[in-house]
């Protein structure tokens, strides 16, 4: 079973660049995920000796980075190289090798400039389809709280259901938050009841945040739903400190319907001074389940639909069990698990109909066993 098959981990070999590594590390690890390592040189090098200097140079410190994190049990294949413009030979390889995330560092920060997005970072969330990791500087991956940001669009959809799965594996806390501008309350007709209209109006944006909810599976997690007034980015980022997040999870588009090659207004402010990690996402998903088809033990079946529940994936797992039945009908843990699924479900009368069905199995081999040994003893 996979989640998060294919990494590409694109470096610059700066100092900060050995936290970004082992974010990845810790990522891949937990998703068994395959790592690319990927650099880029300038083409645009005249001297031959400059630049077989640099393609060695570059060459050595990729395999040194790349044992080093086979070295954590992590599965790579060959690093790549490439020449050009850093942003779009990433851009190009991921979706060349068909990535599902691309991670990569923050950038350094300018004293005087608030913007702390390095430029090629910034560039390949705003270009690139594929969902971007970006590591803040000596910011270790280690998750206990998430914020996700939703405005109810279908990038925030497809944000949460990510968020949700990575608090699932990394036993974290999620908080779902969202904002709803403020009507206008200035000096113009000084007589006219704003407050009554703003509290319309939150009444109105908390039921849409229910109803919006309402589609996610969020049984057996810890999480809570947030709702506040004002300017959304700022909102944000003042939930992002109060909460102590360790991570952002936000879709990079919204309701503002922007071309694909620019960010979400929002999205764009928040990056600018989130203190955390973050993920953003557009059209595609960084989690994606893939399963193995083709295994025939019980066991690794088992083993894949017992995952599948932590991870909040029920239907699958019901199928996932229904395999070890095919297998062994008379297969009590996955009668158990099926029921325990249903039960999660809400489904009482399926999970009871499976509860049911496995104490008669019990029972079953239970009489056989009696029968056997009785044989046994007038034998």
């Amino acid at each position: 079973m996979k989640l998060l098959e294919k990494i590409l981990l694109a470096t610059d070999f700066s100092k900060s660049s050995d936290n970004v590594v082992e974010n990845a590390i810790v990522l891949a690890k937990t998703f068994q995920s395959e790592i690319t390592l990927i650099y880029v040189l300038p083409d645009n090098i005249n001297d031959e000796k400059a630049n077989l200097f640099l393609k060695e140079s570059a060459i050595s410190q990729l395999e040194a980075i790349n044992e080093r994190i086979k070295s954590e049990g992590v599965k790579t294949v060959q690093p790549v190289l490439e020449y050009g413009v850093h942003f779009d030979k990433i851009i190009q390889t991921a979706d060349s090798i068909n990535a599902n995330i691309i991670l990569i560092g923050a950038g350094e920060k300018l004293k005087k400039d608030n913007f702390q997005l390095g430029t090629t970072a910034d560039k390949i969330i705003r270009k690139s389809d594929k969902p971007v990791f970006v590591v803040k500087k000596d910011k270790p991956l280690k998750i206990e709280r998430i914020i996700c940001p939703v405005d109810f669009s279908d990038e925030s959809e497809r944000a949460l259901k990510n968020a949700i799965t990575m608090c699932r594996r990394f036993k974290a806390e999620l908080l779902i938050f969202s904002v709803h501008e403020m009507v206008y309350s200035g000096s113009l007709r000084p007589t006219f009841d704003w407050n009554e209209l703003n509290e319309k109006s939150r009444s109105e944006h908390i039921e849409e945040f229910n109803s919006f909810l309402d589609k996610f599976n969020l049984t057996d997690l810890s999480w809570e739903k947030e709702t506040q007034g004002g300017d959304p980015s700022s909102e944000i980022l003042e939930a992002i400190t109060r909460n102590k997040s360790d991570m952002i999870i936000m879709g990079t588009t919204g309701k503002t319907g922007l071309s694909r090659i620019f960010m979400g207004s929002v999205t764009e402010k928040v990056i600018r001074e989130v203190p955390c990690s973050f993920i953003t996402l557009k059209s595609k998903n960084f989690i994606s389940l893939k399963l193995e088809r083709r295994i025939s033990d019980i066991q690794r079946h088992y083993d894949v639909a017992s995952q599948l529940i932590k991870d909040g994936f029920y239907e699958e797992s019901i199928n996932e069990f229904k395999i070890c039945l095919r297998i062994n009908d008379m297969h009590i843990p996955s009668l158990k698990g099926i029921a325990t699924v249903y039960e999660k479900l809400g489904n009482s009368k399926m999970s009871e109909k499976y509860r049911m069905t496995a104490e008669d199995v019990m029972a079953k081999i239970w009489d056989r066993k009696i029968e056997e040994d009785i044989r046994r003893h007038y034998r």
